[in-house]
């Protein structure tokens, strides 16, 4: 018990030290509270939009849109990625395309995909996998392109066939990359999402948000943000728990 109070008092001390200045700051009067209101304020205002539904709706449309996105993307990164792990001459081929792709903020694209697909959800949700897709592509294929040449050697000398050495070789290796741009790739979902919210959505926290920039509502605003990063902290340790439970536990299993 001593333990877990101690990791919990750890893990807690700087969010509350945070507070605790954001609330001196507040009573002293060394900002304005138009420009940073105070926590009570901000606090009566969150439990105001959940007492009136107001922050499930929003929250529930932005979890559909980053889980839908997030979705999409780890299905269509993670077998390019291997695939082009496991050709280096496709991958050269695709390289100069790729690039261009990755260095083009998917926001920069929201005025084409509502000219192609509207302003419905699917031209928030494509923002989303083009903004998750190139965290999880090139952890998957930094992975499978760099296997231990060792293993490699061992695989050849014991006579395993090549679809052997992938699945007990080089697939295992680059599990731990994979899973990392698993992790990236789903706080560039919530980021990218935010953005799209706000130009074109009538739900979602980036519309939350922007509503209260609009009626001069810092407090919403900061509910807002906040609630955002609760969520991402929690999707965050959902992904962790996952690669605790299934992943690490497999490579230990596997060295045993």
């Amino acid at each position: 018990m001593k333990r877990i109070l101690t990791k919990i008092l750890t893990i807690c001390a700087l969010p509350l030290l945070l507070i605790a200045c954001w609330q001196l700051g507040s009573m002293g009067h060394w900002w304005g509270s138009y420009i940073v209101p105070p926590p009570e304020r901000v606090w009566s205002s969150w439990l105001q939009l959940a007492a009136s539904g107001q922050l499930a709706r929003h929250i529930g449309a932005s979890l559909m849109r980053v889980m839908t996105g997030f979705a999409i993307a780890a299905a269509l990164a993670l077998p390019s990625g291997i695939w082009l792990g496991l050709h280096p001459a496709a991958l050269r081929v695709c390289h100069s395309l790729l690039e261009f792709l990755r260095n083009v903020p998917p926001l920069a694209l929201l005025p084409m995909l509502i000219l192609w697909f509207g302003i419905g959800e699917a031209s928030k949700i494509i923002i989303v996998v083009l903004a998750t897709f190139f965290p999880i592509f090139l952890n998957t294929l930094d992975g499978m392109s760099h296997p231990d040449e060792q293993l490699l050697e061992m695989g050849r000398v014991y006579g395993l066939s090549s679809r052997a050495v992938f699945w007990h070789i080089r697939l295992p290796q680059a599990l731990p990359a994979m899973y990392t741009g698993l992790r990236i790739g789903l706080g560039y979902s919530w980021r990218s999402l935010i953005g799209a919210e706000m130009i074109a959505a009538a739900a979602g926290l980036g519309y939350l948000i922007l509503d209260g920039e609009e009626m001069a509502r810092p407090d919403i605003v900061v509910a807002g943000i906040l609630t955002l990063g609760v969520l991402g902290i929690a999707a965050d340790a959902l992904m962790r728990a996952i690669g605790q439970r299934y992943l690490w536990t497999e490579r230990k299993e596997h060295h045993e």
